[in-house]
């Protein structure tokens, strides 16, 4: 029998619609599952991809309100071919766990569960998803959901081809040079490092510059206690630095500011952290420059001028003193702007007429001299 390109098999479609009547989920909020009708091809339901020989490969239940859980959703862990599971901010019950049977899922490359309500240690049999590209576990903080054991270097072990790591809120408690080196260690592809709100300390181990292909650094919300390493401005197609409310301390390398990848720098709540802006360069890539309550100081540089894509820009309780420069006129792209401080008789709020509508300034203090 020659399969249609595209048609459901019918152990598939049979699978899919077990699966729908297992889970508890709100009809009147679900979008995809409701829709779900044995009438209909399964490949054309809402929320599901198949391969050409018809074989479920995809599943997306992100935001269907589903409640209960899903351990007992046999048909699920069934479909042996799914490269990629969503079920992002739904409803699970409090008490429950990650299911541990996602491990008979070995064909997965994408895994999302954040914001899903489970609870409790992340269940070890994640750790055998060889196959995995994006792992998504992340939480709301204090959700419940930690890596104690396995650790973060027994979870990511066998994850040689991840390339996104989010686990936002995981209870990790875990030293600079514990979750570095597990990072650096078996990681070589990653490009994506989500860990903002997961317990960690630091310093920020050395080993993290081995991970080249970073272009997403984000681990607000820990407490590093150390200074920015100096390695990160070498990371070369780096594109998001948050490290906000993470104890940062010392002086803050001006090199950071200089790589021309970057678009977003978030460093605010570091109210340790000082230095001064450098001389932007041309073609410099910032779109969000958020310095709030850090003790940066000196004059805003002539250069911010070149800061061309420049939308956000948020400097309120820092200690920068002098003129506004002239330049930031031509940041035709401004959209909110914080903690400005006009010192010359010829800045008024009207010179900022030429920049992008709506424009959202915050903070401005004017001082005629």
């Amino acid at each position: 029998m020659i399969l249609v390109s595209g048609q459901c098999q019918s152990d598939q479609q049979s699978l899919l619609l077990q699966l729908k009547n297992s889970l508890i989920f709100n009809s009147t909020l679900s979008l995809r599952l409701v829709q779900w009708n044995q009438s209909n091809d399964c490949c054309t339901w809402s929320g599901v991809d198949c391969d050409m020989a018809g074989r479920v490969i995809g599943l997306d239940l992100s935001n269907e309100s589903i409640s209960g859980g899903v351990d007992n959703s046999t048909e699920l862990f069934s479909l042996r071919h799914l490269r990629r599971l969503n079920l992002a901010s739904n409803l699970f019950d409090e008490a429950q766990n990650i299911p541990s049977r996602l491990a008979n899922l070995t064909n997965l490359t994408y895994l999302n569960l954040s914001k899903a309500g489970f609870v409790g240690q992340i269940p070890i049999e994640i750790s055998s998803l060889k196959r995995l590209v994006t792992l998504d576990l992340s939480c709301y903080q204090d959700a419940g959901l930690q890596l104690e054991n396995p650790n973060l270097k027994i979870l990511v072990q066998n994850f040689t081809e991840l390339s996104e790591l989010y686990l936002d809120g995981v209870n990790i408690s875990s030293h600079g040079n514990e979750w570095g080196q597990a990072l650096s260690s078996s990681l070589p592809n990653l490009q994506v490092l989500s860990l903002s709100n997961c317990y960690l300390s630091g310093p920020i181990h050395s080993s993290l510059a081995g991970l080249q292909s970073l272009s997403v650094i984000r681990l607000d919300g820990n407490d590093l206690s150390s200074p920015v390493p100096e390695f990160f401005p070498d990371f070369p197609g780096l594109t998001i630095l948050s490290l906000a409310d993470s104890g940062l301390y010392g002086k803050l390398p001006e090199n950071i500011f200089k790589v021309s990848t970057l678009e977003t720098l978030d460093l605010s709540s570091n109210d340790l952290l000082h230095g001064s802006l450098p001389n932007f360069p041309q073609n410099n890539s910032l779109r969000t420059l958020v310095l709030r309550n850090t003790n940066l100081s000196g004059t805003l540089p002539d250069s911010i001028g070149n800061l061309k894509s420049l939308s956000k820009l948020d400097l309120v309780g820092c200690n920068f003193t002098g003129p506004l420069p002239i330049s930031m006129a031509s940041l035709t792209q401004l959209q909110y702007a914080c903690g400005l401080v006009i010192q010359q008789f010829h800045w008024s709020t009207s010179d900022f007429s030429g920049l992008s509508n709506p424009i959202t300034i915050c903070g401005l203090v004017i001082k005629q001299l």
